[in-house]
């Protein structure tokens, strides 16, 4: 009687009742955030935690050099010169009465920063024809590069479309509105098609910057739901990012698939060795093994997890505190440019770990006094649960300390879930997934997009000679790209790129050589066969 092994219904039931009460409190808070705070952000950004803390990142070296950066930039504009002359009834001197005045100096200059709206224009080819005295041979000029065979709309409104809706989450039918304001009435389902063949003229270079991340030693991974169309409703699929950096270069890919399984992970990282950095989503245990790659966990999530508990357990602002120390590490390392050296590697061992230590006995003293199923519980379950993967990161410099930069590389997708709220297909999430890619990498790597793909959709190489092609005179890095392209010579000499008519002609695939981003020649369709683009996914 009375002893701590006797069964009572009662102490059961009131123990069941109030972990239910501390799931429902915690539950209530995030309904409070969610409707009166940020919606934005759930939590404080670590910035933020950082500033309140008294670890500051001001520069004013790097400040000024990043104004003077972005003045050079504007200096590079169209610039347009407008002359505004004295009226001759004002030429007239209130001293000497005189009319007779002479330039002094080149004037006074000002500088004013316009924008000039984008417009459409017809663009009429004619070929030339010739015939030859004798009657027998007729000579006709080269058809100029289109997209794809038979286009009518150039590069510029296959890129536009992409980057409008890939990057700037924009609609189809709101830019269906924007083209009919410039004077071309487009119907939606006609935007839509053209949408669909650039994903598609596009495909293998997305599918082999896709096999590139999944080649580098550290890669990251996160996934996000996506709306499909379905009969008479929708259905969940998902969007899968991945990213890594090769040398000074970020590649970051998206993978569609239709349920959230780790077959996805597999297809894509199966057979790779290196690291993976994600959350605790069993998803990616299957390339998560002693022949495979390495977990390596994620601070961003543990840290969500306690402050999701704070409401109901004041307890977790400890934690939250020591999780801090980890960041005020990082960003002594990002104040010093010593990411991924010997350097790092010290702080880390010398601070974090006593970190990762201190919290590690908070975790285990306090385990004993909270409810296995209450939010604070669940979160130093899922501490102790994980603990080899958060704490992988002190042994390698080049592990990051968290994931959140495949979080950052889901919020286009978010934001186009809000904006243009399902696609129509399962083919079309393929479609949508793979510029997602093109274009993401383009902008991590300060490429303007339009331009690379406006480019790559006219200049992919010929099926019989296999060349190295520069988009586009860019940057990739901190390296100049080149503006001369192997094999450019011929194409020009032959008055434009020749581009071979017919099904199974694709892009090339896309490699990478020195510093550029380069395409490498080769035929990777299957000859007769060829999809046309459907008009299925949602504006």
């Amino acid at each position: 009687m009375g002893g701590d092994d006797h069964r009572c219904e009662w102490r059961e039931r009131a123990e069941a009742l109030e972990t239910r009460l501390a799931q429902l409190e915690s539950s209530l808070a995030k309904l409070q955030r969610h409707t009166f705070g940020k919606r934005s952000e759930k939590m404080p950004p670590v910035s933020e935690e950082l500033r309140r803390a008294g670890v500051t990142s001001s520069d004013p070296e790097a400040a000024l050099a990043k104004r003077r950066a972005n003045a050079e930039k504007k200096k590079g504009l169209p610039a347009r010169e407008i002359v505004h002359k004295v009226p001759e009834e004002k030429k007239h001197c209130p001293r000497c009465g005189g009319h007779d005045f002479t330039s002094l100096g080149a004037g006074k200059v000002t500088t004013v920063y316009d924008y000039i709206p984008a417009r459409f224009e017809q663009q009429i080819h004619i070929q030339e024809k010739l015939r030859c005295k004798c009657g027998e041979t007729i000579l006709t000029a080269e058809k100029p590069a289109g997209a794809y065979d038979k286009a009518g709309y150039g590069s510029g409104v296959l890129a536009h479309l992409a980057v409008a809706k890939c990057a700037d989450a924009i609609p189809i039918y709101r830019l269906a509105k924007q083209y009919r304001r410039s004077g071309v009435p487009v119907s939606r389902s006609s935007l839509n098609d053209l949408f669909h063949r650039t994903a598609e003229e596009t495909a293998p270079l997305a599918q082999r910057l896709l096999a590139l991340t999944a080649q580098q030693l550290v890669v990251q991974a996160d996934e996000t739901t996506v709306r499909v169309l379905a009969e008479g409703k929708t259905r969940t699929a998902w969007l899968w990012t991945f990213l890594a950096q090769a040398e000074d270069k970020h590649l970051i890919a998206y993978c569609y698939s239709p349920s959230r399984s780790g077959e996805t992970p597999v297809s894509v990282l199966g057979g790779t060795k290196g690291f993976l950095v994600s959350d605790g989503y069993t998803g990616y245990n299957k390339v998560t093994t002693p022949e495979g790659r390495e977990r390596v966990g994620c601070i961003a999530h543990l840290r969500r997890r306690f402050f999701d508990a704070l409401p109901s357990a004041p307890q977790a602002r400890q934690a939250l505190d020591l999780i801090l120390e980890l960041y005020k590490v990082e960003r002594a390392a990002a104040e010093l440019n010593v990411f991924g050296t010997p350097q790092h590697l010290a702080l880390r061992r010398e601070k974090s770990r006593q970190a990762m230590d201190d919290l590690h006995a908070w975790l285990v003293a306090e385990q004993p006094k909270h409810l296995p199923k209450g939010p604070l519980g669940e979160a130093i379950g899922y501490a102790l649960n994980q603990w080899k993967p958060l704490t992988r990161f002190l042994d390698d410099a080049r592990l990051p300390v968290d994931n959140n930069a495949s979080e950052r590389a889901l919020r286009p997708a978010a934001l186009g879930r809000k904006n243009y709220l399902f696609v129509g297909n399962d083919h079309a999430g393929q479609n949508i997934a793979g510029l997602y890619a093109l274009i993401a990498t383009c902008e991590v790597n300060g490429v303007n997009p339009f331009e690379y793909l406006a480019d790559v959709l006219l200049t992919c190489p010929p099926e019989t000679s296999p060349v190295e092609l520069q988009p586009l005179r860019c940057k990739w890095g901190s390296h100049e790209a080149e503006d001369v392209l192997r094999g450019a010579d011929h194409r020009r000499a032959a008055g434009g790129r020749q581009r071979r008519a017919g099904p199974g002609r694709v892009p090339a695939a896309w490699h990478q050589q020195g510093h550029l981003l380069s395409l490498e020649g080769q035929v990777l369709g299957h000859a007769g066969e060829r999809r046309e683009a459907p008009a299925a996914a949602r504006g």
